[in-house]
């Protein structure tokens, strides 16, 4: 068999192990890798090149210095006092999800941590106001998703390298608000569909009820802002300056230094970097130019924006957008780019990719749309039966965002900016 196809035979491997054994598919890839790597006559040395050191840097300070304010409590209380901002006007609240969840997001922590964070707090007062989780929730993905693709948030930090590394540079800006500009729309499509203007309650939060930010979290808010600060107008790398805040935080006790290291997403480091190796032997065994190639042969100018972004919604339903759907399809946008030919955008290309895949994580099978649901049945206590059908009802907004995207892709909103 062509060594590049038996390639992505292996990746396809990895990601079905990952999806049905539930293991962590970049330890899988990694592991994969030294045997597809021997096959086709490609020395260790050069596989343990493909773990990129540069990226894994950024994303465990981003991750860590976020750990820190997650762990004192500082992003927990900043949400509450953002929401409770909506005061008597309850139907604000859903939007006020959601800018918070961008704003939290794009400063740095990033999709998953604020998705999370956002899951299990948006549910919780879903159950209290006695509203529909299926408004609250994907408010507060969605609005994670549309942050995280900020240049020094995680999942922006691994697409602007992925497109680096085939010479696709100054992307970091269209690319954000591109993905600022695709959720918004759908989100805003939710708000009036789910009619979350018509929401009528007593909020549950009260602003004059809440605590003052102590100590430590004044401390940690002013050493977030700090980095913002050094990244964005002093283009300091955003690894090392989260470092460097990290450590300050940590002389100054604002925090458990070992609860802040045990809190940092390992498994999605590994999953990150992990796939990562394996596609740099993918790579080099020409895998990635057939897939490119393959997909190039149903698109043209105009229809390869919404094929390329349907493909990677789909893709994450089962795997996930930031460790295998981006390191697998990104790394064909040059190629699909030159077997069209034509006028097509990279940026339109992989922003279709990552607002798409992003968008599948609504579902209930994904990592934002199952902690929602945990968090609200937690939180209710509902039925059986009752579980059941959130669950669909979930799944069938995910796939209503996977194809709204879609067709937003078609229509050249990723060509604006």
């Amino acid at each position: 068999m062509n060594l590049g196809g038996l390639s992505l035979i292996f990746l396809l491997v990895a990601i079905a192990l990952g999806f049905f054994r539930k293991m962590n598919t970049g330890l899988v890839a990694m592991g994969l890798a030294l045997v597809i790597g021997r096959i086709g006559g490609i020395p260790d040395k050069t596989i343990i090149a493909g773990f990129s050191g540069k990226l894994f840097v950024m994303l465990l300070g981003v991750t860590y210095l976020f750990s820190i304010a997650q762990v004192n409590g500082t992003l927990e209380l900043f949400a509450k006092k953002a929401v409770a901002l909506a005061g008597k006007r309850t139907n604000l609240i859903p939007l006020v999800i959601y800018v918070l969840a961008v704003f939290l997001s794009a400063i740095g922590p990033g999709t998953i941590p604020v998705m999370a964070l956002m899951a299990v707090f948006t549910m919780a007062l879903a159950a209290e106001m006695g509203v529909s989780p299926l408004l609250l929730a994907p408010m507060g993905i969605l609005g994670a998703a549309a942050g995280g693709i900020s240049p020094i948030a995680p999942t922006g930090i691994i697409g602007i390298t992925l497109a680096a590394e085939q010479g696709i540079t100054g992307i970091d800006m269209p690319y954000f608000f591109n993905s600022l500009l695709g959720e918004t729309l759908y989100a805003i499509v939710l708000y009036i569909v789910l009619k979350g203007y018509k929401i009528n309650v007593e909020s549950p939060i009260k602003l004059n009820e809440l605590p003052k930010f102590n100590r430590n979290q004044a401390i940690t808010l002013v050493g977030i802002g700090v980095m913002v600060i050094s990244v964005m107008f002093f283009e300091i790398n955003v690894g090392l300056a989260a470092f460097l805040v990290a450590a300050v935080l940590s002389f100054l006790k604002v925090a458990k230094e070992k609860e802040a290291i045990t809190n940092i997403p390992w498994g999605t480091l590994l999953l990150v970097t992990g796939v990562g190796v394996l596609m740099s032997v993918v790579i080099q065994l020409e895998g990635i130019k057939m897939l490119s190639a393959f997909l190039a042969q149903f698109m043209n100018e105009k229809t390869a924006s919404p094929i390329i972004g349907l493909t990677g919604g789909i893709m994450s339903w089962f795997s996930s957008t930031s460790g295998v759907v981006m390191p697998t399809l990104i790394p064909t946008v040059s190629d699909i780019i030159a077997n069209i030919g034509g006028n097509v955008s990279p940026v339109d290309l992989i922003s279709a990719i990552t607002i798409t895949a992003h968008t599948a994580g609504l579902s209930p099978v994904s990592t934002g749309g199952a902690l929602a649901l945990a968090s609200y049945v937690a939180n209710t206590h509902v039925s059986e039966e009752e579980q059941n059908d959130l669950f669909i009802k979930m799944f069938a907004v995910a796939v209503a965002g996977v194809l709204f995207l879609t067709a937003m892709a078609g229509l050249g909103i990723y060509r604006i900016f």
